[in-house]
């Protein structure tokens, strides 16, 4: 069996041997609009939930909007301009109008990737800024949640009179799925939040993975923040397997949000009756596999479907390397998994600690391999379990191993597909 993985930019092909019981699981995508622009724009006009935007935006002086960072494919190029129609159509000028990239706690985004993300007409029209989580005094305390947790959010936001997400709806390893009010309360929290929102006790809850939804921990907590912080109206897309949008939902945060979700539930479902001794993912390819600790979202969907003590191979492209110097340093330092998670509950909370925190509860119950094709050699042997730099050179070794007639799953498009048991059993993370 021959079968195509995003990866990268390019893709990368592997051939799965005849001795191997092996099937592909893709997700059910629905098909691109035939005219997305004019979809985008009757979205607006006609929302998902709630007053349109132009009815929310009438008489406000003032709007922010945030949208996400280089690593998620969020058509803004497409959707900004028709945005900014409606706030400018409703008086809003140059300096009225903020875009902010939710960079979370990474870094700043560069120039170069402002201008693929929105490009020199939109950054013409309105003010343009990146996120800066560690900077205490460009946030507002908002107060505090029902679990405890302090919040801090961009001021920028928090002082608009309209506040609007850009997002897209997918699978996500914590918060179920991602989109509406995790771009906003994760994207442009404070340090201190962010933290609390990926200490232990929300990463190791059992309800807060891929497809947990509404009944999900950080869920409900992002949902807090988010209103907190004046997020009063959202823009997320589906999108399907070639990245084209496949669906417009937008509105009232919280209820558009959640028929975004049903439907992407449906559409990117791929049930399974048993669990697969080898299961290959993927970091879902340019530009989700940037980096090692994106590539861990491949991981953490497949272990609903391996075998206890079965293999997880990943193939990715990870030519921006590990991923920030807090989670690179922690994946260097640490031995193994189980070594990492002892160390994760007995010191405060640092930066990036909650993806490798992910990948070592799986490491737990399953073999780890990767092939992480752009990540030097030197990076590759810290990583908990054999490494590979080529996929079909790792795919060859790791079916050796396995008897006649042993289960394989390839996943080409990796935490794009929610992959799940059918009849329902309890998952591994």
């Amino acid at each position: 069996m021959r079968v195509k993985l995003a990866c990268g930019k390019t893709g990368a092909e592997i051939t799965l041997p005849d001795h191997l019981d092996a099937r592909v699981l893709e997700p059910r995508f629905a098909p691109s609009l035939a005219d997305p622009a004019g979809a985008v724009r009757e979205a607006l006009e006609q929302p998902t939930a709630g007053p349109s935007l132009a009815q929310l935006a009438r008489g406000k002086r003032s709007a922010a909007i945030a949208i996400c960072d280089i690593t998620r494919p969020v058509p803004n190029r497409l959707m900004l301009p028709l945005i900014l129609d409606v706030l400018e159509a409703a008086g809003m000028g140059h300096d009225d109008i903020q875009i902010l990239v939710a960079t979370g706690l990474h870094r700043e985004a560069t120039p170069a990737e402002l201008d693929e993300m929105i490009g020199p007409e939109v950054m013409a029209r309105c003010r343009v800024d990146s996120h800066r989580a560690r900077n205490l005094d460009e946030h507002v305390h908002t107060g505090r949640t029902a679990s405890g947790t302090e919040v801090y959010t961009d001021k920028r936001f928090v002082d608009a009179e309209v506040g609007i997400s850009l997002g897209f709806i997918e699978p996500h390893l914590m918060a179920g799925f991602s989109g509406g009010r995790k771009v906003v309360a994760i994207g442009l929290a404070g340090e201190r939040t962010i933290k609390r929102l990926h200490s232990p006790e929300f990463m190791r809850d059992a309800k807060a993975v891929e497809g947990s939804f509404p009944d999900n921990p950080l869920h409900r907590e992002l949902l807090q923040i988010s209103a907190m912080a004046g997020h009063n109206f959202m823009v997320d897309v589906a999108l399907n397997g070639s990245r084209q949008i496949a669906a417009v939902f937008t509105g009232t945060p919280a209820e558009a949000h959640t028929i975004g979700v049903e439907f992407v539930r449906k559409s990117t479902m791929a049930a399974m009756e048993e669990r697969a001794d080898l299961v290959i993912t993927t970091g879902a390819g340019y530009p989700l596999d940037l980096t090692f600790y994106q590539s861990v979202k491949g991981v953490t969907a497949a272990a609903h479907i391996v075998k206890p003590g079965g293999t997880i191979l990943v193939i990715s492209e990870c030519n921006e390397g590990m991923g920030g110097p807090e989670f690179t340093e922690l994946v260097r330092t640490s031995p193994d998994s189980r070594e990492m998670l002892q160390r994760l509950l007995e010191r405060p909370v640092e930066v990036d600690q909650w993806q490798a925190e992910k990948l070592a509860v799986v490491a737990e119950h399953a073999k780890l391999a990767f092939c992480p094709r752009s990540l030097p050699a030197e990076d590759r042997k810290f990583l908990w379990g054999r490494s590979f730099a080529d996929p079909q050179e790792a795919v060859d070794a790791l079916a050796a191993e396995l008897p006649a007639g042993a289960t394989a799953v390839v996943i080409p498009e990796g935490p794009y597909v929610f992959a799940q048991l059918e009849p329902r059993e309890e998952v591994l993370v």
